[in-house]
């Protein structure tokens, strides 16, 4: 059972909060992960009181959670723990309502939840502090992105280390949440089979791929000053990049872990200047059909510039420049309004140096972490039948099916009990926000230096042609 505190989410009437975090706290609390201290405080600028809060995360919570996970005595339990503060997390005076609402910690610790847009970070931090709410017990979370740049993240992770220590600072990507995120270190570091393979001796490239059907939704206000590099090319692609890479760290430890990641991301080879033109990939989505729907063009979605050159789709061809990975190409890859939703990563091994037998190669290790999380390892085997015809074979792990006895986590449970447990193995490090920062700013610069503009690719399809050639100069080409 985790520590007695207050659970405050700052954006507590959003999509976030209901669709994601208090399920996920429902959950915690059904399998009792939750200390019979805890209270769970949603703040927001809507004046509700708190009979209709809790009808209001009634609501989203059934549609969000399994009809047979969803306990009527269980939840009249956990609703009781639930309340609703309303209040504008711009106005400091707010905050001083909220201090003496809340009254001493009495042995509390407070847990920050900021659900907000980012441009709130620093003022929510600032004004709890001046309230006297920053204790040194108190953690602070913070949703992605930190910032939109190097020199803003930077700012933003000073202003907050100003206010809580870099410990209780938990940085919250939940890609790192997924249970086939975390077997990547069991795949790599638990395996003797893999473990001598896992080098540029015996592999040929990586892909890394995060394609969603759905367009920007009501987010349009947001992702139109972002992109797909602010948004997804930033943090989620290069935390995949940084498991599939690092090394073994000494112990699975949270600093011993972040220490291996942030290597990776400082070894990263700069792309910087004209560079940009023959190493990524800017696309930005058309009208077209998603299962038989017709879809508009982003720049008609709603809150978005009709003559906006935002990318929806971004493509790079990246290279970590140390002993393991010298020479082994990484694609990154990550778009809206794509073909079919599908988050996966592919380790294509390099070909026997001698081939026997026709019917070509595959030797992949596929990882896929969305829709289905499972991971197959593709090898080629004999035909039945006369000769020796080769053909593809997969060794698969279902995931579901391995533990279908168990309830799959959702990324945010494991990352909210990680929080209330003082676990920060799975959350960014402040060094590792700002490295990754400090690699994706030449690109954004390269593209603003040299005009390459967005290339237009239908809804519905597997993004900008142009991107095909990334791989095709390689003699490959992107998995399906």
């Amino acid at each position: 059972m985790t520590i007695p505190c207050d659970i405050l989410v700052f954006g507590g009437t959003g999509d976030l909060a209901l669709h994601k975090l208090l399920p996920a706290l429902y959950h915690l609390y059904r399998e009792a992960r939750l200390h019979n201290a805890v209270r769970i405080i949603s703040l927001a600028r809507r004046h509700l009181s708190r009979n209709d809060y809790v009808k209001l995360a009634e609501r989203h919570c059934r549609a969000q959670i399994a009809r047979q996970d969803f306990d009527e005595d269980v939840w009249q339990r956990f609703s009781a723990r639930l309340d609703y503060f309303p209040m504008d997390a711009a106005q400091s005076a707010d905050f001083g309502r909220l201090a003496r609402y809340l009254g001493e910690p009495g042995g509390l610790t407070r847990i920050y939840y900021l659900a907000t847009a980012p441009k709130l970070f620093v003022p929510i931090a600032n004004h709890l502090r001046i309230a006297g709410l920053a204790d040194s017990e108190a953690r602070i979370v913070l949703e992605k992105p930190i910032g939109h740049s190097l020199a803003s993240a930077t700012a933003i992770n000073e202003a907050i280390g100003e206010v809580f220590a870099e410990s209780h600072v938990f940085r919250i990507d939940h890609y790192l949440g997924k249970e086939t995120v975390q077997n990547l270190m069991a795949l790599r570091f638990a395996n003797a089979l893999l473990e001598p393979v896992w080098r540029n001796s015996q592999v040929d490239h990586v892909q890394i791929s995060v394609c969603e059907t759905l367009g920007v939704e009501n987010r349009g206000a947001y992702y139109d000053r972002a992109g797909a590099t602010r948004d997804m090319l930033q943090n989620h692609l290069l935390q995949l990049l940084c498991l599939v890479a690092m090394e073994p760290p000494a112990q699975f430890e949270a600093e011993a872990v972040r220490d291996e990641k942030v290597k990776i991301l400082r070894a990263l080879r700069p792309i910087t200047g004209q560079d940009v033109q023959d190493t990524t990939v800017r696309g930005q989505y058309g009208a077209g059909k998603i299962g038989g729907q017709e879809v508009p063009a982003y720049y008609f979605e709603k809150d978005v510039d009709n003559d906006s050159d935002t990318e929806t789709f971004v493509a790079v061809q990246a290279h970590v420049e140390n002993w393991r990975w010298a020479g082994v190409p990484f694609y990154l890859r990550t778009g809206k309004r794509m073909a079919r939703r599908s988050s996966q990563i592919v380790i294509q091994f390099k070909p026997v140096p001698h081939e026997l037998f026709s019917g070509g190669q595959v030797n992949q290790l596929l990882i896929q972490l969305q829709p289905d999380e499972h991971i197959s390892l593709r090898m080629m085997t004999k035909s039945p039948g006369k000769g020796m015809r080769l053909a593809p074979v997969e060794l698969d792990l279902n995931l579901a099916q391995a533990f279908a006895q168990t309830r799959r986590w959702e990324a945010y449970e494991r990352l909210l009990l990680d929080v209330l447990e003082g676990d920060s193995t799975l959350f960014m490090r402040r060094d590792e926000v700002e490295a990754a920062w400090a690699w994706v700013d030449p690109i954004l610069q390269g593209w603003a230096e040299h005009f390459q503009a967005p290339r237009p690719y239908p809804a519905g399809s597997n993004g900008p042609e142009q991107a095909n050639s990334l791989l095709a100069r390689q003699g490959t080409h992107w998995h399906s």
